[in-house]
């Protein structure tokens, strides 16, 4: 994902009401999200090049989410994938706060990350840019290819709106979140941020949604679990320029009392 914008347990009716832009390279080849065939408890997107993914939900409420962290200055290869800490997580049976520390003590393996995991109960943010893992408290809070909660503009703005939608019932909160990820609205330049790649990159990447030809906004998701932990998730997908090419969406019950096949999860070292 490249922008986050949610409300963790802050919504009278939801622990957690999300709405996040994945912006990919066009030619990158993914499939849309739906239950893994090899793992039917994930509901997730998945990398076709490297086989990890970008948003995951599984039934029993392990959430997990990457963002990659622009910093031209630090650019490098790095032997692993960032989608793998996602697909390991879900995978996986491990608490989210030991999990999340592990991949920090791994970090140098992947390319600059931003990664958020969870469950019912909590939620953590960790970086390998960062300084420490980082319980997130209740409220509404924004990610893009920074640090959490860094203020650029489609963050800063993106949480005000999130924040007023709190409140509202399911129908217009999803058409409310959904209003916020197609903006393409270009930031000041007074109000961008310099992360190293020029200003007029600067400028193309400052919006919600970024549509070109090579690059640019493949989905767009909104998730929301009820406090009765019901799930709505609908994702959208788009191509070259923005142009959509369809949308799915899935209503379930999760299953807290389930657990996942610890077995089946990729070591991380």
């Amino acid at each position: 994902m490249c922008l986050m914008l949610f409300a963790w347990r802050a919504h009278p009716d939801y622990l957690l009401a999300f709405a996040g832009n994945r912006d990919e390279a066009y030619e990158r080849p993914s499939a849309a999200a739906a239950f893994w065939e090899d793992a039917p408890d994930i509901l997730g997107g998945r990398d076709l090049e490297k086989g990890g993914s970008w948003l995951g939900l599984t039934r029993a409420g392990r959430f997990a989410t990457v963002t990659n962290y622009r910093d031209a200055a630090s650019h490098r290869e790095a032997p692993r994938s960032r989608g793998e800490l996602v697909a390991s997580y879900l995978r996986g049976a491990e608490a989210p706060k030991p999990y999340l520390q592990g991949v920090m003590a791994e970090g140098r393996h992947y390319r600059a990350f931003s990664l958020i995991v969870g469950d019912l109960e909590q939620l953590f943010f960790g970086s390998n840019r960062g300084n420490e893992v980082e319980e997130i408290a209740p409220g509404v809070h924004g990610l893009s290819n920074h640090l959490l909660d860094t203020p650029w503009p489609k963050v800063r703005n993106g949480r005000e709106r999130v924040r007023a939608l709190l409140g509202r019932a399911q129908g217009d909160l999803v058409s409310g979140l959904f209003d916020i990820l197609p903006d393409r609205t270009v930031a000041p330049d007074a109000e961008l941020p310099d992360t190293g790649v020029g200003l007029e990159r600067e400028r193309e990447l400052s919006p919600c949604f970024i549509a070109d030809g090579r690059y640019g906004t493949r989905a767009s998701t909104v998730l929301l679990i009820t406090r009765n932990h019901d799930v709505f998730f609908s994702e959208r997908s788009f191509g070259p320029h923005g142009v959509p090419q369809g949308s799915i969406e899935h209503r379930f019950k999760l299953d807290a009392s389930a657990t996942a096949d610890s077995s089946a999860a990729p070591r991380r070292s």
